[in-house]
Formats: C-alpha cells, structure tokens, sequence
C-alpha cells in the first residue's frame, strides 16, 4: 500500500476518535445541567412539602389557641349568668356559650382533620430529606466524574492532536487537500475501503477497469460516486494465517 494511504488511512482513524471526544466532551456538561436540574426540581418540591407541613402546623396551634379563648370566654360567661338578673340575661348568657362551644367543636374537628393531613406530609418530608441527601452526594460524585473525564479526553484529544500534524507533515499536500476535502463533504469519513469492488460508504459499485487500477496500487484513487479516498485489502490466503503452506489431502 503507498505510504499516503497508510497515512491516509490512520489520518481517519485519528479523526473518528477526535469526532467521538469532541462530542463527549459537549455532551458531559449537558448531562451535568441536566442532573442539577432534576435535583432543584427535587429541592423544590421538598420547600413545598416543608411549606404545606409548616402551614397545617400553624394552623393547628392557631386553632388550639382560639379554643383557649374561647375556653376562658364561656368561663366569663358562666361567672357573669351567676350574677343575672333577668331571664333575658340569663338567656343573653347561655347563647354566647353556647356560640362559643359551637366554635370550639368546630376547631376541634379542624384540629383531627390537620392531625390526619400532617402524617402524610411529616412522612413525605423525611422522605424526601433522605432521598435529597443520597442525591446530592450522587450528583456531586457524577460532577467529579464527568470532570475526571473531560480531563482524560482532553488530554487524549490534545495528543491525537499532535499526531495528527505530525502525519499531515509527512503527506504530500496534494493527498492532505483531497482527504480535508472528502472529510469536510462527506461527515467525518473520508476514505473507505472497498469489499467485493463497492465502496463500504457509499456502496456504489467500481468500474471493472478503475477497480483493477485500484490493485495496482500505483496511485491514490477516489471513489467516483462519492469521492472517498480509496483502499484495498487482498484476500489473506490461508498459507499466509498459517505461517506455511497448507498440508495437501492425500487421495
């Protein structure tokens, strides 16, 4: 094979791989933003559950408070009936006790119903508090992670890189410019190899007389129909896997 198209070839290799640590690069702090996202939602959703807790808690006490008032409002009342003097008064006196009882059984009933609501919230908090917390130490690990290996790739990237200007520096600028070309063109695939006389990209099939120039191996061809840099691997012959010849049947 001449020596630019091993170098050709190679050349390939290394902008695949460029390709795929390009794009997990861009893709790593996606998937950052895409977790700290989740675990805001998560934070969110916690400081309302913590509100509604905090809500029907205050309005139990509020509520116990208004009992006591109206506990000492119907002890008022009874010592002020003792001291009626008319029916009317004494009548005056039992209605606002009983208004003042009737509110009571009311926030009462209030008081069961917020008691029953808050079991729920008391455990979802928890809940969630302890979920939050595991979270957090999984998306911290993830973000070390991910900048564990935007490093590895970058450093990988920054030597392919390297290799790459150095293969270029031994090509002929001529095979550098059809190869930059086909790559650009093409998404990323600029030479191919052709199988059973197609070319593996784009499976167009060789003219009979351009494939058998192709295995002279005298210069560097480009597909016809989509302009790839063109090579070719001869069948390995079993003698070849073997070391030696193979052994012949004997009749």
């Amino acid at each position: 094979m001449l020596p630019d198209l091993k170098l050709a070839i190679r050349l390939q290799e290394i902008d695949t791989r460029l390709t795929e640590l390009q794009r997990e690069i861009a893709a790593l702090p996606v998937h950052i933003s895409a977790i700290e996202k989740k675990l805001v939602s998560h934070e969110r959703k916690l400081d309302a559950d913590r509100a509604a807790l905090a809500a029907n808690q205050n309005e139990r006490k509020q509520s116990e408070t208004a009992i006591q008032a109206a506990e000492e409002k119907i002890s008022k009342f009874k010592t002020q009936m003792a001291d009626a003097k008319t029916n009317e008064q004494y009548r005056a006196f039992q209605t606002e006790i009983e208004f003042c009882q009737a509110g009571i059984r009311k926030l009462e009933d209030r008081i069961l119903d917020l008691m029953t609501e808050s079991e729920p919230l008391d455990r979802n908090v928890k809940a969630a508090e302890a979920a939050l917390r595991t979270e957090k130490v999984q998306v911290e690990a993830e973000k070390n992670h991910a900048r564990e290996r935007t490093a590895e790739d970058q450093k990988a990237a920054s030597e392919l890189q390297q290799e790459r200007a150095a293969i270029i520096a031994q090509m002929a600028a001529s095979t550098v410019k059809r190869y930059e070309r086909a790559l650009k063109a093409r998404r990323g695939i600029a030479v191919a190899e052709v199988v059973e006389g197609r070319c593996n990209q784009c499976h167009m099939a060789l003219r009979l007389q351009y494939f058998q120039d192709l295995k002279k191996d005298t210069e560097i061809l480009s597909c016809e129909s989509c302009q790839r840099l063109l090579y070719y691997n001869p069948p390995v012959a079993v003698e070849d896997l073997a070391g030696e010849p193979a052994p012949a049947v004997q009749q």
